[in-house]
């Protein structure tokens, strides 16, 4: 395979374009960009001859050219919310994988719990991106409108937006707070306690509201359920649970539903540790998300698993990247839920019932 005139001393690939490239392995200009493509239809000889080529010539696809000819950059913008919940951590790493087998590259924002997502936005609008993904609660309308006049399509991640024009991906946070609700009082639990999250996340707030009506329909009045603000933070629930009960002045209940995992495994820490309350001998605990660590000794926390994948692809898959650039649906607002599942662990006490 020899190198063509003219470039043998070209360096670092600066001026070596995949015309070259196409010249020395004697293929089309369009079987190098295909090469250089994950997933794109290829013969496996002809791209190793492609590959080949372009090492002997030092050439880098310039992903900038590209997107002057494509008006794709292949950069999806992920803002994430909560930083402090490793449930996200997880979400982030799975969104960068699928990603990334699609040939595509993440840029990242963050946005403090509580805050709104509109600074954020307007920072990810200095650049040029494919789509937005979002994961943090608060949106206005204004913002979202403004994405959608820049042909930028946004999709919501575990959360949704009621009037925001733009689909949303959750899990059945609703039905799954309703499964917390079930599995305790199978346990035999009558007296209740729960440690909220954000107050203006959708995902928590649908999260209490499925624990609440699951307690309702079995006959518990209200006073016998107390609600605790953590903050959607481990140290919130453990701080929380810790200033209710150390006093005695407060009944101690039967179970407590700890919104997110985080905040659960605050609350074992704060009865184990610090209020010296058996767990689940004395009060049972349930979470929700599943992430890694509730699942570890010490914890075996009882909770409700987030089908992560399946989320992820479904939010790619809104984002419809492949289609035509600038082409939004616009005044849509689909909201996707997707059923989750009870895991069983130790801190919820197993009856004939479960």
């Amino acid at each position: 395979m020899a190198i063509p005139k003219g470039r043998e001393n070209k360096r670092n690939g600066t001026c070596v374009t995949s015309i070259d490239v196409a010249a020395l392995a004697g293929v089309s200009q369009a079987a190098v960009s295909r090469a250089f493509t994950p997933g794109a239809p290829i013969a496996a000889d002809t791209r190793k001859r492609i590959l080949e080529a372009a090492q002997k010539l030092k050439y880098v696809p310039n992903s900038i050219a590209s997107s002057l000819t494509t008006r794709r950059t292949n950069m999806v913008a992920v803002i994430l919310g909560n930083m402090n919940n490793p449930f996200y951590m997880k979400v982030f790493k799975c969104l960068a994988a699928r990603l990334q087998a699609q040939g595509r590259q993440i840029l990242t924002f963050t946005v403090d719990t509580g805050a709104s997502s509109d600074d954020a936005l307007m920072r990810v609008l200095r650049y040029q991106v494919d789509g937005i993904i979002l994961t943090s609660a608060q949106l206005s309308t204004r913002m979202t409108a403004l994405c959608h006049e820049r042909g930028i399509p946004l999709v919501l991640l575990n959360r949704y937006v009621p009037s925001a024009e733009t689909p949303s991906v959750c899990s059945d946070n609703s039905g799954g707070g309703r499964m917390i609700a079930e599995a305790f009082l199978r346990a035999g639990a009558r007296r209740f306690a729960v440690v909220k999250g954000d107050p203006f996340g959708t995902t928590s707030q649908d999260r209490l509201s499925g624990f609440l009506a699951g307690l309702f329909e079995a006959g518990i009045t209200r006073n016998h359920i107390l609600e605790l603000e953590g903050n959607a933070v481990y140290e919130g629930a453990r701080n929380a649970v810790f200033q209710a009960f150390r006093d005695g002045n407060q009944p101690v209940p039967d179970a407590i539903f700890g919104i997110n995992d985080a905040m659960a495994m605050g609350v074992m820490d704060a009865l184990r540790g610090m209020l010296n309350i058996c767990v689940p001998e004395d009060v049972m605990v349930a979470g929700f998300d599943d992430i890694e660590e509730g699942a570890r000794w010490p914890y075996r926390l009882t909770t409700v698993r987030q089908p992560v994948e399946t989320m992820v692809d479904k939010a790619i898959a809104l984002l419809k990247l492949d289609t035509k650039p600038g082409a939004v649906d616009t005044g849509i607002c689909i909201d996707h839920k997707i059923p989750c599942q009870l895991i069983w662990r130790d801190t919820v006490r197993l009856t004939e019932q479960n």
